[in-house]
Formats: structure tokens, sequence, C-alpha cells
């Protein structure tokens, strides 16, 4: 299996898995920025047996002080989240959302960090699935249980690379600001208290990895994209955005290519909230 295939499924592909009752979990993983809780949504109609998951309750935990607005859920959280999704040990995962692959990028991310191995995002979400003319169901999904196990000592170590605030700020990686440029630049900060990137960051917003149908871009898009930036191929990477959300959507267009990128949870929400840190502003 190619670096693209492990990280995306196509509508057409999910559809043969659920024809031929494989044991899949389907994870529908709606939020926005202006809509945050997608249970409505998903309730109106989703892909048959996908169970709702909360990015703002279930892939992060906020009772965490001083890392962003979107901490990363503990692993023992994490474990009884997924088995409520009915996650099994082993048996493929696939997630999805309705705007720009941002929650599913993110859920993606937060469970091949902790270690599952076969989970991968709908290419082209839910507008995909419903151009393919196959049928929504609706109201909510109560799955059998799952058995899937985390490691709840580190979660996140090893499984995929992270940046705390002090390595995001020491130059050891090549970083990549994946919001939009007004925000990068400082023009406008709707979100966080002080506007403006990390000194040395680029700008490659999550919209760019994307096609007009939102599907992920292929290798060539990705590599001139990263060349536009002055940035090589072979380059080590790093990923930030608002909260750690959108990153995760450059983190995993990266993947589908086969480069790892490390990914700063925190973000800019973390680093612009400790008035020591530097800020720049402008296009570079």
């Amino acid at each position: 299996m190619n670096a693209r295939d492990q990280v995306l499924i196509s509508s057409a592909g999910l559809a043969e898995l659920i024809r031929a009752d494989a044991p899949v979990a389907i994870l529908d993983v709606r939020w926005r920025l202006d809509e945050p809780d997608g249970r409505p949504a998903y309730e109106q109609g989703h892909i048959p047996g996908a169970v709702y998951v909360s990015l703002e309750e279930e892939l992060s935990d906020h009772t965490i002080a001083g890392r962003g607005r979107h901490p990363l859920p503990s692993g023992r959280n994490l474990e009884s989240a997924a088995r409520r999704w009915g996650v099994q040990q082993d048996a493929p995962v696939v997630v999805y959302d309705d705007w720009n692959r941002a929650a599913s990028s993110r859920a993606w991310w937060v469970l091949t960090a902790a270690g599952l191995p076969n989970v991968r995002i709908l290419d082209g979400g839910l507008a995909a699935w419903r151009s393919g003319g196959t049928g929504l169901e609706t109201g909510p999904v109560t799955p059998r249980p799952g058995n899937v196990t985390v490691p709840h000592d580190d979660l996140y170590a090893g499984a995929r690379p992270t940046l705390t605030a002090e390595q995001a700020g020491a130059g050891i990686v090549t970083l990549l600001d994946a919001r939009a440029p007004e925000r990068f630049r400082g023009d406008d900060e709707p979100v966080d208290a002080v506007a403006g990137h990390i000194p040395g960051a680029k700008n490659l917003p999550s919209g760019a990895v994307l096609t007009g149908d939102g599907t992920f871009v292929g290798e060539d898009t990705l590599v001139q994209l990263l060349s536009d930036r002055g940035i090589d191929r072979g380059a080590q990477l790093g990923a930030y955005c608002g909260s750690g959300v959108t990153a995760s959507v450059v983190v995993a267009a990266l993947a589908a290519q086969g480069s790892e990128v490390a990914l700063f949870p925190g973000s800019w929400s973390q680093w612009s909230s400790d008035p020591n840190r530097p800020v720049a502003r402008g296009p570079e």
C-alpha cells in the first residue's frame, strides 16, 4: 500500500468496505469554528453506520491549562472514547467531516499518534460520499463496544512526532503555519489575544493542500507549494495553526506523500499566551 492509501480512502473504497460487511469503525467528526457541535447535523444525515465524535469533548481535553485552546486528550480518556465509538483492536477506522478536512485530520492524527495502525481520512469528506450517489441514514448509531487499547502513560510519545513550544521556537525544524494568510501576517486575529506568527515560520494555509472539491492535492502540487516557500522536500518540518486542529490537515497531506511532519499541538494559542515569547508580523 502506498503512502497516500495509508492515509486516505475514497468514497468508493469506503462503500466497498461497507458492502463487504467489513469490521470498520466509521467516525463522523463534524466540527467548525463557528459551529463546534456537529451532532445535530450528524443526526440529520450521516454515512450508514457512522458514529458521531465530538472534537471539543472527545478529541480535546479542556481541563488542561497552558496548552492552547484544544489540548490533546489523555490516553486513558481516548481509549474510553474509542471503545464507545466501537473501535476494535486492529480493525480499520475511517474518519470524515464536512468542512475542509480539519476535524477528520485531527481525529486521524490523534488516533494514529495513539498507535492505531489503520486509520484513514475519507478523501473529499461527506461531499464526496454524497456525490457518489450513496445514501445517508438519520438518527444516532450505538455500535457494539470496542476493545481497542491505548497506552495510558504518555500517549503521544513516538507514534507521531510533536513539538513543544520551546522546540517550535528553537529553529530545529522549518515551521509551517497552516492559518489563513491574514492571520499569519497579523492583519486580523479573530480568536487569539495576540496577532502574528512564530518568527521564522512559513505560511502554508491548510486550504492550499486541498483541491476545489475538498480532496487532498497530489504530490507534484505539494512539492510546488513547498518550493514556492523556499522549502526543500527533504527538510525537517513542523506544523502549527491556531490550536492544533487545521495544522493536522497539512500534516496529513504531507504524510500522504510519505513525509513525516511534527505537530505543535498547542500552536499559536499556546505560543501567544506567553508575553515573553517573540511575535513576528508581516508576510515573512
